[in-house]
């Protein structure tokens, strides 16, 4: 299966979903992922807003920011690149492109993911090797690409959206790790590295 048929399908499962189990499902990745010591011990954590059908992320950022962590969350610039700027309550948050809400603090540059210590992305469905499916254009596949790889990645998914295999192209950024409601935090295995060979 192609990545826009397994997009396609993805979406489709989702927007089957019941809201009761789309809240439930929230409820229980914000828990998993507040336990996480590397989520507790972060100063600053990158995040996302859930629009959607995307599993719920409001209440997961609101408690992240009450407790004192510095949270950015992302404003989608023209080129699809994502700028950064904080998250300072419900109220912070504006209307932007594609149905999504974004900070209305100052931006911070695309680099400011740089600082973070967890970076939390969107998927639709995430392959056992790290594997990313996302919507098609490339916004956090640009800004994995500048996180580095001792950083946690993690993708929120559904249960069932954790996949033997996704297509993948060589722009593609793994994540380091996926949460799921009935699962918790599953960590993925560091994609192999290349050992030069001996002269």
């Amino acid at each position: 299966m192609d990545k826009t048929e397994l997009r396609a399908r993805c979406v489709t499962a989702r927007s089957r979903m019941p809201s009761a189990e789309r809240a439930a499902a929230g409820r229980a990745l914000r828990d998993a992922l507040l336990e996480l010591p590397q989520v507790q011990m972060a100063g600053t954590i990158a995040a996302y807003y859930s629009v959607g059908t995307e599993p719920d992320t409001h209440g997961l950022i609101y408690a992240l920011w009450k407790r004192g962590t510095y949270v950015l969350l992302p404003i989608l610039l023209r080129d699809g690149d994502l700028d950064w700027a904080s998250y300072e309550g419900p109220d912070s948050l504006l209307p932007g492109p594609h149905g999504l809400r974004e900070p209305g603090e100052p931006p911070r540059g695309t680099d400011a993911v740089r600082r973070a210590d967890v970076v939390l992305v969107p998927a639709l469905a995430v392959d056992v090797t790290g594997n990313r499916l996302g919507r098609g254009g490339g916004s956090y596949d640009r800004t994995l690409a500048r996180v580095a790889p001792t950083i946690p990645a993690i993708a929120l998914l559904y249960d069932d959206e954790l996949l033997p295999s996704i297509p993948a192209a060589p722009h593609d950024r793994p994540v380091t790790a996926v949460a799921r409601p009935s699962h918790g935090i599953t960590p993925l295995p560091s994609p192999p590295t290349t050992v030069p060979s001996p002269p």
